[in-house]
């Protein structure tokens, strides 16, 4: 049966003393790893948890964040990553819709916990993951695990509910994606095949491990009985002294965090020495950024995933052997990854032919169970066990997926998601503000940038910073817009009353290539 907890079980009996994981001066192994998960579920058990519980993590990388993962499957629980940059009352709205009874929080994090649950009341347990003492009010991480009482395995698995990823919601609030255990266990089986990842090898998590992204590579990294290392968020100094120190030979960046290491002083070829394989994805690689990889990094294999997270997340894959400088398919984001089928067709449902574009609907044992309690928003994009990605794409005759624009309002800014909704929602709440559309714009730090167009109503006056600071309180910072245009004609409408925000980015997009990856 398809059981996340099997990696962890699978690793500690065939390599007990190989080691699992190294944060900082700290070290374990398989075994200690395992017998650590054990107690932690016993613990979780002994503060009332139940199978099928949601326990929600709000926290940065670390070795515990992977003890959170396992000892939550190993209860029978279900997972809840939250967003490191949501604002308290997003956080709180993850935490109400998804039922979450138990909440992880590190030192980052304790700071906001109580104006979370002023707003999510159904939290009965808050545990603090940090050293130290526990603040008032919450359990210590160390103290539950030394002690608890191990307990066993509840082997949950197949289509039983492993994790809810929430995700921006074109209705202006986040969508639960129900993720089962199939889902993710194939992923990591997958993911372990496309990035050539075995034991001995060593895997960095930079990428914040909430998201699908280094969730599916970590995986990875546990199936085959390899180490993880851990550094707290991405600046490039740690992840240059963490690859050196540790000798990592696999980490997955998105291209934000490539272009900031190639551009930083600290940057020496020399100190990478160890690692094979870069893994990118999750926004727009910049063809100079893609080139300029290339050649200060010869050595090292890059692998490009473009994926979702109702496809838990992997769709393509673009392999190292197609990086090559002015090669013809380096601007693909290739070929479906094994397991996966994807078509391209069009809006009437037929397949599209080599070369036109259409929408990229894929399907695998990674696909979503649906959104939580949407059931309308669930069929659709779920239909007949494909998953309409909202992206667009055509598909050369040799299978190469070429994605060329978003079919779906999204907006993806430093590998962070941004549903124009959530942004028009915010703006509208001021007075000033007529109409209001949200686009992404060509950045070339964070591949897009949020920007709003808007149109002042009547007799009011508002300036760029004014409705920059409105936005402020009401959704994480990376939503923010970046810019403001203001216009005095309404807004572009399309026969159906529709705001034709192609037409409002065009002016913006003169002279560029779309495309994402």
């Amino acid at each position: 049966m398809m059981n996340l907890t099997q990696m962890l079980r699978s690793a500690s009996d065939n390599t007990p003393g190989a080691v699992s994981t190294s944060d900082g001066a700290r070290s374990r192994t398989w075994g200690e790893t395992r017998d650590r998960v054990s107690r932690l579920a016993g613990a979780l058990s002994s503060l009332g948890v139940e199978d099928g519980d949601r326990v929600a993590i709000l926290a940065l990388n670390s070795d515990r964040y992977s003890e959170c993962y396992f000892a939550t499957w190993w209860a029978g629980c279900v997972i809840v990553p939250m967003n490191l940059r949501w604002s308290a009352a997003e956080n709180a709205y993850s935490l109400r819709d998804s039922g979450a009874t138990i909440l992880f929080v590190d030192e980052a994090f304790a700071p906001m916990v109580p104006a979370i649950l002023e707003e999510a009341d159904g939290v009965r347990e808050v545990i603090f993951l940090a050293e130290g003492d526990a603040p008032s009010g919450m359990h210590g991480y160390e103290a539950l695990i030394d002690g608890g009482v191990a307990r066993e395995d509840a082997n949950r698995g197949g289509e039983d509910l492993a994790g809810l990823y929430y995700t921006g919601g074109t209705t202006g609030f986040p969508k639960g994606v129900m993720l089962p255990h199939r889902a993710l266990w194939y992923n990591s089986l997958a993911l372990a095949k496309h990035l050539e990842i075995e034991a001995g090898d060593v895997y960095l998590h930079a990428a914040p491990m909430f998201h699908l992204a280094d969730g599916a590579a970590g995986g990875a990294t546990s199936m085959v009985g390899a180490s993880h290392v851990y550094i707290p968020s991405f600046d490039v100094e740690s992840a240059i002294d963490a690859i050196e120190r540790f000798g990592v030979t696999h980490v997955l960046l998105v291209p934000t965090m490539i272009s900031m290491m190639l551009a930083h002083p600290a940057f020496d070829p020399a100190r990478l020495s160890s690692l094979r394989r870069l893994v990118y994805g999750a926004s727009p690689m910049p063809a100079g950024v893609l080139r300029e990889t290339l050649e200060a990094l010869p050595d090292v294999d890059l692998i490009q995933a473009y994926g979702q997270t109702e496809m838990a997340p992997l769709v393509t894959v673009l392999p190292s052997t197609e990086h090559r400088i002015d090669g013809p398919k380096l601007r693909s984001a290739g070929r479906a990854g094994v397991g996966c089928e994807l078509r391209i067709v069009r809006e009437s449902g037929e397949d599209a032919e080599p070369g036109e574009v259409g929408e990229i609907v894929a399907r695998s044992p990674g696909c979503m169970q649906g959104y939580w309690n949407l059931p309308e928003q669930t069929e659709k994009t779920l239909i007949d066990g494909w998953v309409h990605t909202g992206d667009g794409a055509y598909r050369d005759e040799e299978g190469f997926v070429f994605i060329v624009d978003r079919l779906k309002d999204m907006i993806v800014t430093g590998g962070e998601n941004v549903f124009s909704a959530e942004v028009e929602s915010a703006l509208s709440t001021h007075p000033a503000v007529s109409e209001v559309a949200v686009v992404g714009i060509p950045d070339e730090k964070w591949g897009e940038a949020v920007h709003a167009i808007v149109v002042v109503a009547e007799g009011e006056t508002v300036s760029e910073s004014e409705l920059i600071e409105h936005c402020k309180p009401l959704i994480a910072n990376y939503k923010w817009p970046r810019g403001v245009t203001f216009r005095e004609e309404p807004l572009p409408l399309s026969g159906a009353g529709k705001v034709l925000k192609k037409d409002l980015r065009a002016p913006f997009w003169d002279g560029q290539e779309r495309a994402i990856h």
